[in-house]
């Protein structure tokens, strides 16, 4: 196992993040049992089943990418607030909630009302990581929950989309302050998990020669050619070690058997393919880059201080005193 500490990037200087308020120590002394807690629930949910590890990282992913690491991708819609689960990204797609509502009421009973949900969704994609033999990291902590969410905001082109081109990927997370480098290696989690047959179903019928015939032949085989005929129906994203924390996912970009038009773009011509092949060849650069790129994603616009809230329940603001 891999251990990394990336503390000395809390005094980075990007404009998106505010890593000098955040520490790694901030429940020492106010909730000493969170992180092992955390932990214990993030494992016992990914033996429980292993593609769990990849939708927590997905989770923290989603929710920093829209309006910052603030836990807003885990409200509820209420009459007043149509939130980011609803929204077109996330609908039927994001997944692990229920995860972090369990080990929310387990940290809860230990130390109420001091452990925000927004660490918790970071620690959880770090425990994950390390579940399935990928790389750790120490998290920054401090992070306060929002107390809005918008559909909009999540609808309005902050997160990726499955056909992405590479220049509208290298330009999105730019925005979010995070480097070519950052997003290949951040693309990696697409070493484990899934993706739906209506995400990959134009890549693999389309005969084009970014892709492995071989490898379309056989995707095609749980994926029919006809516009929602079997669109739920999943593929791993790394047909050959689905549950194993690898990069295998950059070999597989270099044999052009990536599953999602956006995984194989980072393999095809462009500016980032000396990236792929390093990370190909080199898994030790890889953990090391992945771990170090998650650290600057979750200090994406954290609130923190008197800002936002600690939620008691991670699905509803705090009804006020």
């Amino acid at each position: 196992m891999i251990l990394i500490s990336f503390f000395l990037l809390l005094f980075s200087s990007s404009s998106h993040t505010t890593q000098a308020q955040l520490s790694t120590n901030f429940y020492d002394s106010t909730c000493p049992t969170a992180l092992s807690t955390i932990r214990s629930g993030i494992r016992t949910a990914v033996q429980r089943e292993r593609r769990m590890a990849a939708s927590l990282i997905r989770l923290h992913f989603h929710d920093c990418f829209v309006q910052g690491c603030d836990a807003s991708i885990l409200l509820d819609d209420t009459s007043s607030l149509t939130g980011e689960k609803t929204a077109r990204p996330n609908a039927n797609s994001v997944r692990g909630y229920n995860v972090i509502d369990d080990v929310k009421s387990r940290v809860e009973s230990q130390c109420p009302g001091v452990v925000s949900c927004a660490d918790i969704v970071a620690v959880a994609a770090r425990d994950a990581s390390e579940a399935l033999g990928g790389p750790t990291w120490t998290v920054n902590l401090g992070r306060r929950d929002s107390t809005s969410a918008s559909r909009a905001t999540a609808e309005a082109g902050n997160l990726p989309g499955f056909n992405d081109p590479l220049d509208r990927l290298v330009d999105l997370f730019g925005t979010k302050g995070l480097s070519p480098r950052d997003m290949v290696a951040l693309s990696g989690a697409h070493t484990i998990g899934q993706a739906r047959c209506a995400t990959f179903r134009g890549r693999i019928y389309n005969n084009g020669s970014d892709i492995d015939a071989n490898f379309a032949s056989t995707r095609r085989r749980q994926c029919p050619s006809a516009a929602g005929d079997g669109n739920g129906n999943l593929a791993p994203l790394d047909l050959v070690t689905p549950n194993s924390f690898d990069n295998n996912y950059f070999r597989n970009l270099v044999q052009r058997r990536g599953l999602l038009q956006s995984d194989q773009v980072l393999f095809s011509g462009g500016s980032t393919d000396g990236i792929v092949d390093e990370y190909s060849r080199n898994p030790r650069v890889f953990n090391s880059d992945f771990a170090a790129a998650m650290v600057r994603m979750g200090n994406i616009e954290p609130l923190t201080g008197s800002q936002g809230q600690v939620r008691r329940v991670c699905t509803a603001v705090n009804a006020a005193a």
